[in-house]
């Protein structure tokens, strides 16, 4: 079966998630979503890369189809990058199984979307 999907993980200084989306979306991803975190990284990585390293941190996770994961994946690096203020670093995974999302041609199906209460139909 062929992987059609990888999931993008984006590790930024906090307070840059909104910049990795902004990137992401450009080039054609849809949504992600951002959990906190806090980095544990030592004075010889802070070295090697001659910056300073924050602890706080956001990881975006960006669902993709495969075909766009290069471009993502280069517009991640060009706007949060470890040579920005973001300080980001992005990889990604292959995704075997998706549920709950349809591809960017299709639209919902009747039963995908939540049902309306004809109360709240003013």
């Amino acid at each position: 079966m062929e992987n059609k999907y990888e999931m993008i993980l984006c590790i930024v200084n906090t307070g840059f998630s909104e910049t990795v989306m902004d990137a992401a979306k450009e080039v054609g991803a849809r949504g992600g979503t951002v959990i906190h975190a806090r980095g544990t990284a030592n004075k010889e990585a802070e070295q090697f890369f001659h910056i300073s390293i924050q602890p706080d941190k956001e990881i975006v996770m960006i669902l993709v189809p495969q075909d766009i994961k290069d471009k993502v994946l280069h517009a991640l690096y060009q706007h949060a990058g470890l040579k920005t203020e973001g300080q980001g670093i992005a990889f990604s995974v292959p995704v075997d199984d998706v549920v709950g999302i349809a591809p960017p041609s299709e639209k919902p199906q009747a039963e995908d979307r939540p049902a309306q209460n004809p109360d709240n139909l003013k």
